[in-house]
């Protein structure tokens, strides 16, 4: 009996790490999104609502949600510019449907950067 058991979790292992590096996955396990720690998310929050109130507008969760997706495409969106194009296409709300403009969404990237995803 525990030699099959053995062999069920060496062969479920194996499945997982073959899932895991396999290039036919749609999401590598690097590009799965970890929600920061409550101390990480309330600094990240208490950021946006430095920068303008308006950004997280009650809506931490969306706030959050948006810079983690923000980290993703930094991953392949090196340009600096584009990266704050693509904050004033993300960070939207009733107010400023059109985004917060450059300067504010030059300071929301250095937001999401220094607390969400630091090395990129």
């Amino acid at each position: 009996m525990r030699t099959l058991h053995l062999a069920a979790v060496f062969a479920v292992a194996t499945l997982l790490t073959l899932t895991g590096c396999s290039s036919s996955s749609p999401k590598a396990a690097t590009d799965v999104q970890v929600s920061p720690a409550p101390g990480q998310q309330a600094t990240y929050l208490a950021a946006l609502n430095a920068i303008d109130p308006e950004i997280v507008n009650g809506k931490g969760d969306k706030a959050i949600s948006r810079g983690l997706d923000q980290c993703t495409a930094m991953k392949t969106e090196k340009n600096p510019n584009r990266r704050v194009t693509q904050i004033e296409e993300r960070f939207i709300s009733p107010h400023h449907p059109g985004g917060f403009g450059p300067a504010k969404s030059s300071l929301i990237l250095g937001a999401v950067q220094k607390n969400l995803c630091p090395t990129l």
